[in-house]
């Protein structure tokens, strides 16, 4: 082999060009950003996946399932159709996108998907994510489930798991004393990730060269969920 077609083998390794990708949530946030690094399409799920079939020839290499959110209260103060929906948009939607997309994955020989958890999947944040705690762990043991029976359809499932991200939706919250001096007292790195240290990863993930790594779930999170109590 010619060192140029060497060359040329280790460029596809490290490269998305070519392939096709599905994005939900990919207007804001987290989903923005990774929108930025691949390519993004959204829509309700059935109808979305029909138009993905369509346009890409019935092949999809990428799955980022990113659409989530939160209700902020107490756990006493839950109600049955908070939990119905909280549970529906963090696990229900990604688990039925992901159903729906297997297809498309398995016909581009080499799919990947990549579910957006939380570092509150891991550790404990605080009394107002009980439900969505609970939603992202699901999720990451989803990962590891898929990772192991869609092997075979040459499928790899991986999720990242961010700390606090500076980004539109939360940069309000972020810009409180009282939070960012909890969240620099719990963060190793002593700040706030961004967006992009996000994306990032998730597109690595994607490129064919971590072709062997499957089922991971990948702290994105200055050290956060690593690190002992700290009193500043």
């Amino acid at each position: 082999m010619s060192q140029q077609e060497i060359n040329s083998s280790r460029d596809k390794r490290w490269s998305l060009q070519g392939m096709t990708a599905l994005v939900t949530g990919g207007t804001k946030g987290l989903g923005y950003a990774i929108v930025g690094e691949l390519a993004a399409l959204g829509g309700q799920p059935e109808k979305l996946v029909e138009e993905v079939s369509s346009l890409f020839d019935g092949k999809l290499d990428i799955l980022i399932n990113n659409a989530g959110g939160n209700i902020h209260k107490e756990t006493l103060d839950y109600t049955a159709e908070d939990f119905v929906a909280l549970v529906s948009t963090n696990l229900g939607s990604a688990f039925h996108l992901s159903q729906l997309a297997h297809p498309l994955l398995k016909a581009s020989g080499a799919g990947s998907i990549v579910f957006m958890s939380s570092i509150c999947s891991v550790v404990s944040i605080n009394a107002q994510y009980t439900i969505y705690s609970a939603a992202k762990g699901a999720m990451n043991q989803l990962t590891r489930n898929l990772a192991c029976e869609w092997a075979k359809d040459n499928i790899r499932v991986n999720a990242v798991a961010p700390w606090s991200i500076r980004t539109p939706l939360t940069e309000h919250l972020l810009d409180d004393e009282i939070i960012r001096k909890e969240v620099f007292n719990r963060t190793p790195m002593k700040r706030f990730g961004e967006p992009g240290e996000v994306s990032s990863v998730v597109a690595f993930l994607c490129f064919p060269a971590p072709g062997f790594l499957t089922g991971q779930v990948i702290c994105i999170d200055g050290g956060m969920s690593v690190n002992g109590f700290s009193m500043g």
